[in-house]
């Protein structure tokens, strides 16, 4: 049986409607679908068990209609095998991997921000995190190996079936009934899950494990906001995040929450959060302004999962609600986090940290003018939320306090101690940003986090700054959005390895015949290819080709060998598509359209040679 997924250390991910429609949403998947689920639910269940005599696995899902079907059949075999299983039914991303620190190990039901029709599946243990890409392709292999033996896919199907016996693990029957169990168990583990997940976001909000630290942030976030108040749009969409925490978060330090699209599962919109996906988002900020709440400046729109959500904010100069591009929203976190780190060394009094952020390859360069400001070095991975999150760890490792990571590309932050994305630590890097300004701490002059920025930027500071404000003061940087049409490219060529290494010919060829107007143009003399494969970068390439299917970047810099700006490509590993973008220093839209046609136009043109 052929499984058909994309099966990468982000996710497992397929279209599990059983029309095929990626855009169907109904509930029901085929028996072959629910075969593969109990599959998958069984080799990670024998990884833990390698582990431990007696794994626990928290099993949770999204709101996606077929993730009921997708856990029932792992239910059913989980039970068959005797494994203690939690299930707290619907349930963010963030969630199940806070919760999941007090298991083995967790499954998760989810396709992220794919289309309604697909699903999938992540795996992880107790460091709250996904299995990485070397572990993850075990599990690969042994699904593979399930797949192609009858006799193993007839053993499950009677599992799901209900028909026979499953050998030393008592009937069927006997693993439905404890299915019941489990189920009726459901509101137990989803409290237990909430109680985990606040605990552990008061944590990394603060950047301390005691409650006592925590609890002189957030009262200092309330104090301030009693006398400038803070309200926050929130568009649901329907997805897991309806049924976590973020109401009780926000109102327990005075912020005002206003839900929209709240009910678990109905979608009502494409669930990607990028612009064209937060224009519900803007528009109830700018009814409920309308109305007279002008304490409403931020709104955010999560994926169905829940670990990612985009920004809205108030823009007061233009009186309107304008949306945030994806690498904005990432790089005002690194800078507030940044500064949050600086600002607690200083109410200290503490040693300087030898601060870092791990970011992927096609993260803006903004981040490395944002990263110097605060004497942090930058690092980089291939694309993938696991590559940054390993990679943050190996630097940790090697000395480096790795705060704030993440895909700069895609928006949202991972701050540690979290290994996932969270738009509530977006929302509070932004929140830390506004509302920690300069303070009287005892004897100390304590300064807020836009007046560090401010002072390491060289720039005049206000303590009456708005978020519109701090943004004016981002490196200025023309990025392509990844959710552009220009962005996505489709390609006959399978072997990557290939197509890079005619991509390297055709580039070599015509970066002779254009650099003189590149440098008449735009200022740029020279270039470097640069690769991302996992967590290690590659400088200096001589041969794209052994590149494979990571990322490839041509880093163009000017005269004095400063980085003016860089194309990048992969092709995805979610989805079946090969991903392009471009990056410049300063507002110029000419130079970015110039050069991200030009590295489509030799893309094509190798895709082409490749497969005559």
């Amino acid at each position: 049986m052929e499984h058909k997924m994309i099966t990468s250390a982000s996710g497992w991910r397929k279209v599990f409607a059983l029309s095929g429609d990626e855009n169907d949403s109904k509930a029901q998947i085929s028996e072959d679908d629910a075969i593969i689920a109990g599959i998958s639910a069984e080799i990670f269940a024998d990884y833990l068990c390698e582990k431990s005599s007696s794994p626990l696995i928290i099993l949770g899902r999204d709101t996606r209609p077929t993730g009921s079907a997708i856990a029932e059949a792992m239910l059913k075999v989980l039970a068959a095998k005797k494994i203690h299983v939690k299930y707290p039914g619907i349930i963010a991303a963030p969630e199940i991997m806070a919760y999941g620190k007090k298991a083995s190990g967790f499954i998760y039901i989810s396709a992220s921000h794919n289309p309604i029709g697909h699903n999938g599946i992540k795996f992880g243990l107790d460091d709250g995190g996904v299995l990485n890409g070397s572990e993850n392709a075990k599990l690969v292999k042994a699904l593979n190996e399930k797949l192609s033996s009858d006799s193993e896919i007839q053993r499950i199907k009677a599992i799901l079936g209900e028909k026979k016996s499953f050998k030393n693990a008592g009937s069927a029957q006997e693993a439905r009934n404890e299915v019941n169990e489990i189920i009726a168990q459901s509101q137990k583990a989803k409290v237990e899950s909430k109680s985990a997940y606040l605990a552990f976001s008061k944590e990394v909000i603060s950047a301390s494990g005691d409650e006592i630290e925590q609890e002189k942030l957030f009262s200092k976030i309330k104090e301030s906001l009693a006398s400038n108040p803070l309200g926050i749009v929130a568009d649901m969409n329907g997805s897991a995040r309806t049924l976590s925490i973020d109401t009780q978060v926000f109102k327990s330090c005075g912020i005002s929450y206003y839900g929209l699209n709240d009910e678990p599962g109905k979608i009502v919109h494409a669930i990607i959060p990028e612009p064209e996906n937060l224009v519900w988002c803007a528009g109830e900020m700018e009814r409920l302004q309308k109305e007279g709440k002008s304490e409403v400046k931020l709104g955010y729109m999560p994926d169905c999962d829940g670990d990612r959500g985009n920004i809205v904010f108030w823009n007061e100069k233009t009186a309107k609600a304008e949306v945030l591009k994806a690498q904005e929203v990432f790089a005002l976190s690194v800078l507030s986090e940044l500064s949050y780190m600086r600002y607690l060394e200083n109410l200290s009094g503490g040693k300087k940290e030898n601060l870092a952020v791990a970011a992927n390859c096609p993260t803006s360069m903004r981040i490395d003018e944002i990263g110097s400001s605060f004497g942090a070095k930058i690092f980089r991975a291939e694309v993938g939320e696991a590559n940054v999150v390993n990679l943050a760890r190996k630097k940790r490792s090697e000395g480096y306090t790795v705060r704030i990571l993440g895909e700069g590309s895609n928006g949202g932050n991972i701050t540690h101690p979290a290994a996932v994305r969270d738009p509530l630590n977006t929302i509070f890097a932004l929140v830390k940003l506004l509302v920690l300004r300069d303070s009287n701490e005892g004897d100390k002059n304590v300064k807020g986090l836009f007046h560090i920025w401010c002072d390491a930027q060289n720039l005049p500071y206000k303590n009456d700054f708005t978020l519109a404000d701090i943004i004016e003061t981002l490196p200025t940087y023309t990025t392509t959005g990844v959710a552009e049409e220009r962005a996505i490219l489709k390609i006959k060529t399978s072997d990557h390895s290939l197509l890079k290494g005619r991509f390297q010919k055709i580039f070599e060829e015509e970066w002779q015949a254009k650099k003189s107007e590149l440098s008449s143009k735009y200022g740029i003399e020279s270039y470097e290819a640069i690769g991302t494969n996992g967590t290690e970068e590659s400088r200096n390439l001589t041969d794209y080709s052994k590149n494979g299917k990571g990322g490839l970047k041509i880093l163009f810099s000017d005269k004095n060998k400063a980085p003016l700006a860089y194309i990048w490509m992969r092709g995805s590993g979610t989805e079946p598509v090969f991903r392009v973008l471009c990056d410049v220093k300063g507002k110029n839209s000419a130079e970015e359209h110039e050069l991200l046609d030009w590295e489509r136009a030799m893309i094509l043109k190798a895709d082409k040679l490749s497969t005559d």
